[in-house]
C-alpha cells in the first residue's frame, strides 16, 4: 500500500486514544465477558470453557488473512468496516439472549465479532504505522496501551457490572445482559461513525495486478515457509504453547468459581460483584504488573528476570486452591488474593511478549512483521487448547482438585523458560549505557 499525505487537521490525540479503545472493547467481550453470560444465565462449566476457548480461533487463526488487508481495499476502510460490523455483532448478541434457546445464536454472533474483532486489530495496528511518524509512534505507544486497558476494565468491569446490576433490578438476567449488549452496541456505533470521519486518509489502493490473489498468497507462502526454517523455531513454538499452560486453564474456571455455589465448592459471587473483582481489581493489578516486568527488564535484561517472571506467572495460582479450601469470610480477601494472582500474570506476561519480539528481531529476515503475526497466533493456540478440556476437568474433579491440578500444570508451565536458552539472548531488553 502507496502512503499518501495525511489529512493535516487531523491530530493523532483525536483518533489514537479512541482506536485502541475500541481494539480492547471486543476482544475483552468475546473472551472475559462472555465466560461471565454464559455462567450466570446455566451454561455448564464443561461447555462454557470449551466454547470461551475455541472462541479464540480467529486470533489464532488471524495471520492466515491479514495479507490481504495490506493489498485489498485501505486499512482505514477495514477499521471503519469492521467497526461497524461488531456494533451490528452487539446488537444481535443483545437480541439473541432471548428464551432457553439463546446459546446457539449467541455464541455464533460471538464468532463473528470475535473474526471482525481480530481483523481489526491487524487493521488498527497497521493504520497506527502507516499514519504517523516513527517519532509520533513511540510518543503515542504508551498512550494506545493505556486506552487498550482502560477498554479492558470497562468491558470486564463496566460492562458486566452493569449488565449484572440491571439482571437483579430487573428480576431476569438475561434481560440484564440484554441490554448491556445493545448499550455496547450504541458505544460501539457512535465510535464506527466518529472513525469514519476523523481517521486520516494515508493511503491510496494498489494497483490492480499487486490485489491479485496469487501475489498474495505468494507473499504469505515465502513469509511462512521462512518462519519454519528458522533456527529454533520448534522450540519457541513450544515455548508458545506451555508457557501459560496453567494460566489457560485457571482463567476459563476463575470466574465461574467466583459466581458458583458454595454447595459445589464456589464462591457464590454476583456477576456484579464478580465484575468489579476480576473485571476492575483485577485488570488493574494485570496492568500494574505490566508495567513493573516491562520496568525491571530493561534494568537487568531478560536473562536475569526467566526464572522470576515465570514463576511470577504460575506460582499465585496456589491462591486458588486456598480459597477453594477456605472460602474467603469477606470478599476483600478474594479481591486481594485476585490482585496478587494478577499482579503476578501482568509480570510474567511480560516475558512472554518480549520473547516474541526479541526472536522476530533476529538477524536479517525481511519478513519480521509477519513471523510475530505467526507467533501471535501460537500465543493464542496456547491459551485456546488448554481451555477446551478445563471444563470437563473441572467438573471430574471439583474445585479444590481442579485448582491442584492446576498447580501440577504449573510445573511444565515454569520448565518451559529453559527452551529460551540459546534462543533468545539474555541482554535482550536492557537499556544499553551509552
Amino acid at each position: 500500500m502507496r502512503k499518501a499525505a495525511c489529512s493535516p487537521d487531523r491530530n493523532p490525540w483525536s483518533w489514537v486514544p479512541s482506536l485502541y479503545f475500541a481494539e480492547g472493547v471486543p476482544y475483552m467481550v468475546v473472551t472475559a465477558v462472555s465466560i461471565v453470560v454464559f455462567k450466570s444465565l446455566g451454561v455448564g462449566n464443561d461447555a462454557l470453557a470449551f466454547w470461551s476457548s475455541l472462541l479464540n480461533l480467529p486470533w489464532v487463526c488471524k495471520p492466515l488473512w491479514t495479507p490481504a488487508i495490506d493489498v485489498w481495499s485501505t486499512k482505514r476502510n477495514w477499521v471503519a468496516g469492521t467497526e461497524f460490523l461488531i456494533a451490528a455483532g452487539f446488537f444481535l448478541a443483545g437480541f439473541a439472549l432471548t428464551g432457553n434457546s439463546f446459546f446457539l445464536p449467541f455464541t455464533a454472533v460471538l464468532f463473528l465479532i470475535a473474526f471482525a474483532s481480530a481483523t481489526h486489530d491487524a487493521a488498527a495496528d497497521g493504520f497506527y504505522i502507516l499514519a504517523l511518524t516513527a517519532h509520533r509512534q513511540a510518543f503515542f505507544s504508551g498512550i494506545r496501551s493505556t486506552f487498550y486497558r482502560f477498554a479492558m476494565i470497562a468491558a470486564s468491569g463496566g460492562l458486566v457490572m452493569f449488565g449484572g446490576m440491571m439482571g437483579e433490578k430487573l428480576g431476569m438476567v438475561s434481560a440484564g445482559w440484554r441490554i448491556a449488549f445493545l448499550l455496547a452496541g450504541c458505544v460501539f456505533l457512535c465510535l464506527a461513525c466518529y472513525h469514519f470521519i476523523m481517521l486520516p486518509r494515508c493511503e491510496v489502493k494498489q494497483p490492480c495486478e499487486n490485489r491479485a490473489l496469487p501475489r498474495i498468497a505468494l507473499e504469505f507462502g515465502n513469509a511462512f515457509v521462512s518462519f519454519f526454517r528458522r533456527k529454533n523455531v520448534f522450540r519457541m513454538i513450544a515455548f508458545l504453547l506451555l508457557y501459560r499452560f496453567a494460566e489457560a486453564q485457571l482463567g476459563r474456571l476463575s470466574v465461574p468459581f467466583l459466581l458458583d455455589a458454595p454447595e459445589v465448592g464456589g464462591l457464590g459471587y454476583s456477576p456484579a460483584l464478580q465484575g468489579f473483582l476480576y473485571g476492575t481489581v483485577g485488570v488493574l493489578a494485570l496492568l500494574a504488573g505490566g508495567v513493573l516486568g516491562g520496568v525491571v527488564i530493561s534494568r537487568f535484561g531478560m536473562g536475569k528476570l526467566i526464572w522470576p517472571m515465570a514463576m511470577a506467572l504460575n506460582l499465585p495460582d496456589v491462591l486458588y486452591l486456598a480459597m477453594s479450601v477456605q472460602a474467603p469470610a469477606t470478599p476483600w480477601i478474594a479481591a486481594i488474593a485476585i490482585a496478587i494472582e494478577q499482579a503476578g500474570y501482568g509480570f510474567g506476561f511480560t516475558l512472554y511478549m518480549l520473547a516474541m519480539v526479541a526472536y522476530a528481531d533476529q538477524g536479517e529476515n525481511q519478513y519480521k512483521t509477519s513471523h510475530f503475526a505467526l507467533m501471535t497466533g501460537f500465543m493464542a493456540l496456547g491459551m485456546m487448547l488448554p481451555g477446551l478440556w478445563a471444563g470437563k476437568i473441572q467438573l471430574a474433579l471439583g474445585y479444590r482438585l481442579f485448582f491442584l491440578w492446576v498447580m501440577l500444570a504449573t510445573i511444565p508451565a515454569t520448565a518451559s523458560v529453559l527452551l529460551l536458552r540459546g534462543v533468545i539472548a539474555p541482554s535482550f531488553g536492557k537499556k544499553q549505557t551509552e
